[in-house]
């Protein structure tokens, strides 16, 4: 499928959650990424939920990282380069949605990419081959491109992945990993 079609499809599936759908989904990806072998890293960029898309709850995440003692890395969006900001996140870190309902860190101790270890991706669809379907202005792919090529990317999804994502562009990112309430995919 084209991603236009698939982030359709995607919206309109997700749309259909009960809040406690996505908070039973959201728990069960947080309990199954404490299988993956990633937890010896320090620096775990972390996106935080629209609730108004019906997004995973990151909450979930965001506990086991704290538990663990790790740094949590959080973005603001600049729509008009299209690039991130990241921001260590503290417990002075104060938050504020933007105009398309993200969280986002008002200000904070920037964090360099170069730093950042493990990513967790947002998206609405991924492939058999890691490809992904985010919201289609390009954020991710940016940031993925400028970490470094040791960066651990990780896909959320709440369904398991097409067969195939049609009309990739080149400067589409794989992801390494995706994880659903099932299954864990590796790419």
């Amino acid at each position: 499928m084209l991603k236009k079609d698939l982030r359709k499809k995607y919206k309109e599936l997700r749309n259909q959650f009960s809040d406690e759908a996505i908070e039973s989904k959201s728990l069960a990806i947080a309990n199954r990424l404490l299988s993956l072998d990633i937890w010896y890293k320090t620096y775990y960029h972390l996106f935080l939920t629209i609730e108004e898309q019906k997004e995973i709850d990151t909450e979930f995440i965001l506990q086991i990282l704290a538990g663990k003692d790790k740094e949590i890395v959080v973005s603001k969006s600049d729509f008009s380069t299209l690039g991130m900001t990241h921001y260590l996140l503290t417990d002075n870190t104060k938050f504020k949605k933007n105009d398309y309902n993200i969280p986002e860190p008002v200000d904070g101790l920037e964090v360099p990419v170069s730093k950042i270890d493990v990513v967790f991706v947002p998206l609405l669809a991924f492939d058999l081959k890691g490809n992904r379907v985010g919201y289609g202005k390009g954020f991710y792919d940016k940031f993925l491109s400028q970490c470094k090529f040791k960066a651990i990317k990780i896909g959320l999804s709440f369904f398991e992945a097409e067969p195939i994502i049609d009309a990739i562009s080149e400067n589409d990112i794989r992801l390494d990993y995706c994880v659903t309430p099932e299954k864990i995919y590796v790419f």
